[in-house]
């Protein structure tokens, strides 16, 4: 009975896996409904007193850079090259193959670099220009290859076309979306649950997908109880902090939290759900890893440390079981075994 109940887990779990690559309005079997356009004065005057309502705030949230972008796509009446130029640097960024970058770096160079040196309608700086013509000539295609032009990107939108964005409908549209995230409240009733996937000292891990989105995510459920007779409260509530300040900015090589709340039983940490099997399976699997693969993935475990350590985190549990496909780190309270696995600087 046991086998069939993990035969029928599995099925389900693959189920959902399959629906979550459908189309958002396919895989969503719960809507989010938005509230009246009226909310925006409150929620201004809300996000002005957090200092939210700045360029950088709202351009760099995903929602904020979406909106902006259709606003100067769609209802500027000046063209706006910019933002296209802007995505595709950070498309360009995602790349990890060299050959790619360069093909790639070499196109975004000919369509919104050298056409306008020739129209002599250029709008950035020589400095800029000759960094990006220096590299090239050397194939010295780093991921910050164009560094230079997303600062000055940023700047030439934050004045005033971002202005005008601010008194658009798009802000308004801001606004309702911002009400509707802090006024989040999940329950289990939000998810679908699925088999487990890991276990613990401390509870156990599921797979799960969210209702309103079909998007597939781990469910981290810490066990009350467990936690008290373990003492572990203070590890507990450092990982709820430590996950939240590892979960700000963008970087793929760390597993982000994106939801965490409770129920009268269970501490639940939505994290992003990473397939593929960890470093220690692969090494199983695979044997010995080339020089080349190895500095490759050894790059990939820095950046991810860097960007802990950037937000003043330091990692003390690395290990093979604690790097995920990518190599991502598994950030948490000892892989749920109940050591410290980070302290604060």
């Amino acid at each position: 009975m046991a086998d069939l109940e993990a035969v029928l887990a599995d099925v389900s779990y693959l189920m959902a896996m399959e629906k979550s690559k459908a189309t958002p309005a396919a895989r969503a079997s719960k809507k989010i409904v938005l509230p009246e356009p009226s909310i925006r004065s409150v929620m201004q005057k809300y996000l002005e007193e957090r200092h939210e309502i700045t360029f950088d705030k709202i351009f760099n949230q995903k929602i904020g850079f979406l909106l902006f972008k259709d606003f100067c796509l769609n209802e500027i009446n000046e063209a706006v090259p910019q933002v296209k130029f802007y995505e595709e640097i950070k498309e360009y960024e995602k790349l990890e193959n060299e050959e790619d970058r360069l093909s790639r770096s070499r196109q975004i160079y000919d369509t919104y670099i050298m056409k306008e040196l020739l129209s002599c309608s250029h709008p950035f700086s020589k400095q800029a220009v000759e960094h990006v013509q220096s590299h090239l000539s050397k194939k010295q295609v780093t991921s910050t290859l164009f560094q230079p032009y997303i600062e000055e990107i940023c700047e030439s939108l934050r004045g005033s076309i971002f202005q005008k964005f601010m008194e658009s409908d798009k802000f308004t549209r801001f606004c309702q979306w911002k009400n509707v995230e802090l006024n989040i409240h999940l329950t289990m009733n939000d998810f679908s649950v699925h088999r487990i996937i890991g276990r613990g000292g401390f509870g156990e891990v599921y797979g799960c997908r969210k209702a309103d989105t079909g998007k597939m995510y781990a469910m981290k459920c810490l066990d009350k109880k467990r936690i008290k007779m373990k003492q572990g409260e203070t590890l507990a509530l450092n990982e709820r902090i430590m996950l939240s300040l590892v979960s700000t900015g963008d970087c793929p090589f760390i597993v982000c939290m994106t939801y965490a709340f409770h129920t009268p039983d269970k501490l639940c940490f939505i994290l992003d759900l990473m397939n593929g099997g960890d470093l220690h399976y692969h090494l199983s699997q695979h044997g010995v890893f080339s020089e080349k693969e190895m500095r490759f993935y050894a790059t990939e475990v820095i950046l991810g440390l860097e960007h802990m350590h950037n937000r003043f985190v330091v990692y003390r549990d690395l290990k093979t079981m604690m790097l995920g496909p990518g190599f991502c780190i598994k950030e948490g309270v000892g892989s749920l075994l109940g050591t410290s696995a980070v302290i604060f600087v």
